[in-house]
């Protein structure tokens, strides 16, 4: 019997719920029979009463609230109901939470979940991909995983790090991604991983632009082009090494991101290869992320926004005739 990458996050939960009794979860209709907007948490309240809480309809009160459960020893995992909605809270979680050890020498051991990403017909306010504003500022880690096994045991080690963690999960991922089991245990987070070994091209990516990289990888494999990819699984630490290992084994990179391109994580890995592994490449990297607009309902304008399989299927050949 699969199981998606919802269902996987519902299983960690409950099983960091059912490990440490300082666990809770705390955010916007979590509780009660609803279970989140997307059910992440369904039946939760009822397996494990007074752990699953409702909270008022404020961001900032409810990242207020868990970062001081946090300080006194408990490990809350916040769900926000989109990632968009966490910039209503950028002060207590940039200026509280990331900062909060290097002020006082006590760690702040929360879990941020943010649905990210875009669906069809979502717009610009429950659409956005923010793990390249997390990771720009210290303290914090920005998990992305990309894969079911990821989604569980990330989520599950995420609970046990003292310092706060992004955790970013993909809507779109949700139900369009299975697997048969889940894991005991994973890659530790901070650590990427190679999905697709290659020697012509390095495709660089992260949550559900893995998907998307590993379709185009296919396409191009017919015209008998061998592509790797590689999935950071985690924004911030990047793993430097392993890109640099992989672009010195096929001398390009294109690097994919949903998030938009100013200032983001495809330009941080870019200006990393660059500076570090100049002469590893025989073609100026380059990189595809979404437009630089707010994000369309329309789902054909949707889908023209945000990078797929098609425009990196054109990206990569671009790169390949360099």
């Amino acid at each position: 019997m699969s199981i998606t990458y919802l269902e996987a996050i519902r299983e960690a939960q409950a099983k960091l719920l059912r490990d440490d009794q300082r666990v809770f979860i705390y955010g916007q209709d979590v509780g009660g029979n609803f279970g989140g907007a997307f059910k992440a948490t369904k039946g939760l309240a009822k397996e494990f009463p007074g752990r699953v809480l409702n909270t008022p309809i404020s961001e900032d009160a409810i990242l207020g609230t868990a970062i001081g459960a946090a300080i006194q020893g408990m490990r809350p995992i916040v769900e926000m109901q989109f990632a968009d909605f966490s910039s209503i809270a950028l002060n207590q979680i940039l200026n509280h939470a990331g900062t909060h050890y290097w002020r006082t020498g006590v760690a702040v051991p929360i879990t941020v979940r943010l649905p990210s990403g875009g669906t069809k017909g979502s717009g610009p306010f429950h659409s956005q991909s923010m793990e390249s504003i997390y990771a720009h500022y210290p303290g914090l880690i920005v998990m992305t995983p990309a894969t079911v096994e990821d989604a569980y045991t990330m989520l599950i080690e995420s609970v046990a790090i003292d310092d706060p963690v992004i955790y970013c999960e993909h809507k779109y991922l949700y139900y369009h991604l299975k697997a048969d089991k889940l894991p005991d245990k994973g890659l530790p987070s901070g650590r990427a991983r190679i999905v697709r070994e290659g020697r012509d091209l390095t495709i660089v990516s992260y949550s559900a632009m893995v998907q998307e990289s590993l379709t185009a990888v296919a396409e191009l494999a017919r015209e008998g082009f061998e592509i790797e990819v590689v999935d950071l699984r985690t924004v911030k630490p990047l793993d430097t090494d392993t890109v640099l290992a992989s672009v010195a084994r096929t001398g390009r990179l294109l690097c994919v991101g949903e998030s938009f391109p100013w200032g983001g994580a495809t330009a941080e890995i870019i200006t990393r290869v660059t500076s570090q592994g100049f002469h590893l490449l025989d073609a100026a990297p380059q990189r595809l992320n979404a437009k630089d607009t707010p994000i369309p309902y329309h789902p054909n304008l949707w889908s023209a926004h945000r990078p797929n399989a098609k425009n990196i299927v054109a990206k990569a050949r671009q790169l390949l005739r360099e």
